[in-house]
């Protein structure tokens, strides 16, 4: 059986070179990186030397960049902290958000009283910057705004910079979750008002359980795990040395080729686009996916023309012809909810329909989709 895999907004799949990389770490360098002696200081000079090396692919110092579990560590520690720690009372965020975010959100608002309030969101799922700007300008309490650079369902690009000008402007902090973002467009964090942002190695083709948090100095973010002074004091335990250098060279990759990587990428988004437009009538596309100036070159959410009570299998049936695809988050694959995202941003009669998120790599092929379109056709055709 044929195997196509288009769900790398989940998960990517690793470089060659950075799991031979990983390989060559963990059979050479097993030293502690918190002891003194040779094996540690080998392990912990690898670890400092991918620090600088991350650092600087941002344009920030060394410092900023704080080694995680991964994004959902990341942005729970900003978000956690900077009620806890840093005075935040109120936080503006959307409903759409992952559910990293949104989740401790919750959590905070349940236990230390925070204020939360959710932006407006446009037809297509963009948060309304004038209501951000609104809410903004009543300051009286310490705020926190936490809104994801690229919705990781729909594709949703934010205008960051209109946003981060926004809460430097109205004295707030911003996070944004750019776990699809790193790696996949440039990103300079000296000119890009942003104070906390998480990402997650294996979204650019690094391993899983490993992300990192950027902290800009001078905020006062305070640890969540104690027990160690590692990573600055921030985030205690024995840094997993073969997966921070995995990631580092996944990062270094991703932006050495990032130009030419892209425009493939971006090609066949496109090339999948029409030819789902051509071959399957009423085809729709959620949320700005459809369009290459407002979304992500990665994936595309499709709508298609099919009955709620015929849709129940297609998933099974795409799973069964060798097609890995997603009906949303995997985060969520577990649940028998809805998607969070297009519940916020599809009208009834779409939302009753059958939405498949399908996001591409470098590792994906014309004849690939050619054989995913033929598949849809033919389970359309037959209900």
């Amino acid at each position: 059986m044929r195997q196509v895999y288009l769900d790398s907004a989940a998960t990517t799949q690793m470089r060659t070179e950075v799991i031979d990389e990983m390989t060559r770490v963990m059979k050479e360098v097993y030293g502690n990186p918190s002891s003194t002696h040779s094996y540690g200081r080998s392990a912990k000079s690898l670890i400092e030397n991918a620090r600088k090396s991350i650092a600087k692919q941002l344009n920030v110092t060394a410092a900023e960049i704080i080694f995680t579990s991964g994004g959902t560590e990341a942005d729970n520690l900003a978000i956690h902290s900077c009620v806890r720690d840093l005075s935040v009372e109120r936080i503006i965020t959307t409903k759409i958000e992952h559910h990293a975010v949104l989740y401790i959100i919750d959590y905070c608002k349940e236990k230390y009283g925070t204020q939360v309030e959710f932006l407006d969101l446009q037809e297509c799922g963009t948060p309304d910057y004038d209501h951000l700007e609104k809410l903004l300008k009543d300051d009286a309490k310490k705020t926190l705004v936490s809104l994801m650079h690229i919705n990781n369902e729909i594709g949703n690009k934010l205008d960051i910079y209109r946003v981060g000008k926004l809460c430097r402007d109205h004295n707030a902090f911003f996070h944004s979750d750019c776990v699809q973002s790193i790696g996949h467009y440039e990103m300079d964090f000296a000119s890009l008002p942003v104070d906390f942002t998480a990402v997650s190695a294996h979204k650019f083709h690094g391993p899983k359980g490993v992300g990192f948090a950027f902290i800009r100095k001078g905020t006062g973010l305070k640890p969540l795990i104690l027990g160690g002074s590692q990573e600055r004091g921030i985030r205690a335990g024995t840094e997993s040395v073969h997966n921070i250098i995995g990631m580092e060279l996944a990062l270094t990759m991703a932006y050495e080729n990032l130009e030419k990587e892209r425009d493939y990428v971006k090609g066949l988004k496109e090339y999948f686009k029409n030819q789902l437009t051509e071959k399957i009538p009423g085809v729709k596309f959620n949320g700005n996916c459809g369009d290459h100036e407002n979304s992500t070159f990665t994936l595309l959410n499709v709508c298609l023309p099919c009955p709620a009570d015929k849709a129940a299998m297609l998933l099974f049936t795409m799973d069964l012809k060798g097609i890995a695809c997603s009906k949303g988050s995997a985060c969520q694959s577990g649940s028998q909810k809805g998607s969070h995202v297009l519940t916020n941003v599809l009208r009834d009669e779409d939302l009753n329909k059958p939405s498949l998120r399908f996001s591409f790599s470098i590792f994906n092929t014309q004849e690939e989709l050619d054989y995913v379109v033929d598949v849809l056709v033919e389970y359309l055709a037959s209900i």
